[in-house]
């Protein structure tokens, strides 16, 4: 599989990551076609979820991890910050004045750029320790590799709960 930007093919592994981005992003994306924002926000399950949160959130870890790759540790919130936490926790509501089409717009221009870093990234080898938290391992070090396959489950996880709360609101099913 290859594919080409106005600039560089890229092919193999690299090809596979953008392949890989973009079928978990169309699926997240899909999720909302024809919501309006009272939609979006809506949370239609037992949970706190919600499409446009969802969306929001992914598009808040892929610039964050994306950040990691080319910045390290110093791109990731303090594992012991309790403001980090309410942070967190916000970005997955949408919050008043927040609207789908500014969602789905930020994500695009984060993909963009994540997509443009997969294609330049000189090696994916490179990587970084991991901040302190409590959901990493002491010491622990993610390559680039790892940060971007992470950014592929996240989203592909995101994109089924966004499939579940939709089919939920709606009827609406985006996978199966």
């Amino acid at each position: 599989m290859a594919t080409t930007t106005s600039e560089k093919t890229v092919t193999g592994e690299r090809a596979d990551l953008l392949e890989s981005l973009g079928n978990a992003r169309f699926f997240l994306r899909l999720t909302a076609r024809g919501l309006d924002d009272e939609q979006a926000a809506t949370r239609s399950t037992a949970s706190e979820l919600c499409v446009g949160g969802l969306i929001k959130h992914v598009t808040a870890m892929e610039r964050q991890w994306a950040r990691f790759i080319v910045e390290g540790t110093s791109a990731m919130p303090a594992g012991d910050d309790p403001g980090a936490y309410e942070a967190h926790a916000a970005g997955f509501r949408m919050l008043p004045g927040e609207t789908l089409a500014a969602l789905l717009e930020a994500y695009e221009e984060v993909a963009k750029r994540t997509d443009e870093l997969v294609r330049t990234l000189p090696d994916l080898d490179a990587g970084h320790e991991l901040p302190p938290a409590p959901w990493f391992q002491p010491g622990a070090r993610w390559s680039a590799r790892r940060a971007l396959q992470h950014i592929v489950a996240e989203t592909a996880q995101h994109a089924g709960h966004a499939d579940i709360i939709r089919e939920t609101l709606d009827g609406s099913k985006s996978m199966g």
